[in-house]
């Protein structure tokens, strides 16, 4: 069962600011995430009930997963400095 992930506009332009090869690395735990929503070192968001956070390398994928429609939703991309 594979999750579809979609990105939030702003998650999207914070993505294409990056540059590539931390686009790639990126890119390659977001497909993850499609496969195991929630993997082993992801953290639920302290205050927000519905989101869940996952670091790779100096960054982190903010998400939401709506496990009714089988949908991961990337919220914002940073790095964890900034995030």
């Amino acid at each position: 069962m594979s999750y579809r992930v979609e990105f939030t506009k702003s998650a999207e332009k914070a993505f294409s600011k990056l540059p590539k090869q931390v686009q790639r690395q990126l890119q390659a735990d977001i497909n993850q995430l499609a496969e195991l929503p929630r993997p082993p070192g992801c953290l639920k968001m302290k205050g927000r009930q519905d989101l869940w956070r996952v670091r790779s390398g100096d960054y982190r994928i903010i998400y939401q997963v709506r496990d009714n429609v089988l949908v991961v939703v990337i919220v914002d991309i940073g790095h964890r400095s900034s995030i």
